[in-house]
C-alpha cells in the first residue's frame, strides 16, 4: 500500500545512525537486544520442528490414508499413488504434459515420498539441514511449476483462481528451509551439534 504523506525534513534533523558508536545504549534497548538474541534460537527451533512436521505428516497421510488429504483406503500401502492425483490434475504451465506423463509413475512416487520423509525427519531431528534445504527447494519449485500461479486461466480456458502471480506457500516453504539451514537451526532442540561432530560430517560440510 502506497503512502503519499511523507514527513518533512527540518534543518538539523538527522535519522539515528545504524552504526555502532562508543556510547552504550539505554538499559531498555540493551535488554531488548539481549532478549531477542536469547530467544532467536528457540523461535527458529519451533519453526524448524513445525515445518518438519508439515513434510512428515504429508508422508504419513499419503502412506497410510488417514482420511485428511488422502482418503482412507487409498494410501500408498493400499496401492494408491501419491503423485497421480496431483500431477494428473495439472492444468496450466509449461510442464503440463510432462507432469501428466510422470503422474503415477513408480519412480515419481518413490522420489516424492522419500523426499517428504527425508526432509521431515531431517528438520525435526535438526540434522542435514543443508541437504533438506536443497531437496525441499527443488520439490517446492516443481510443485510451484505444477500449480503455475502466473496463469490467470487454465488450459481449458477456465479461471485459475490464482491469488498471486508469484508468491505462494511453496515459495514461503523454500525460503524457510534455506533460512533454517543458513542459521544452523538444528543446534537448539535438535541433534545438530552432535551431527556436526561426526567425522564424516565434519569432513563433508555439505552434510551439515
Amino acid at each position: 500500500m502506497a503512502v503519499h504523506d511523507h514527513p518533512h525534513r527540518h534543518p538539523g534533523f538527522r535519522f539515528p545512525s545504524l552504526r555502532s558508536s562508543g556510547t552504550a545504549g539505554s538499559p531498555t534497548e540493551t535488554s531488548a537486544v539481549t532478549t531477542a538474541t536469547a530467544t532467536s534460537p528457540y523461535v527458529l527451533a519451533v519453526l524448524r520442528i513445525l515445518t518438519g512436521f508439515v513434510f512428515l505428516w504429508a508422508f504419513l497421510d499419503k502412506t497410510f490414508g488417514f482420511g485428511y488429504a488422502t482418503p482412507s483406503g487409498r494410501g500408498w500401502i493400499d496401492g494408491g499413488s501419491p503423485t497421480k492425483g496431483f500431477l494428473g490434475g495439472v492444468a496450466a504451465g509449461p510442464m503440463e504434459s510432462a507432469f501428466h506423463d510422470w503422474a503415477g509413475a513408480g519412480w515419481a512416487d518413490w522420489l516424492f515420498m522419500l523426499g517428504l520423509l527425508g526432509i521431515g525427519l531431517a528438520l525435526i531431528a535438526g540434522i542435514g539441514l543443508r541437504l533438506a534445504a536443497v531437496a525441499g527447494t527443488a520439490m517446492m519449485a516443481l510443485m510451484w511449476i505444477a500449480e503455475w500461479p502466473p496463469a490467470k486461466h487454465l488450459s481449458d480456458g477456465s479461471p485459475s483462481m490464482s491469488t498471486n502471480p508469484f508468491t505462494d506457500y511453496h515459495v514461503v516453504y523454500a525460503i524457510v528451509l534455506i533460512a533454517l539451514a543458513a542459521a544452523g537451526a538444528g543446534a537448539t532442540w535438535g541433534l545438530g551439534r552432535a551431527w556436526a561432530r561426526l567425522p564424516f560430517v565434519s569432513r563433508n560440510r555439505w552434510l551439515m
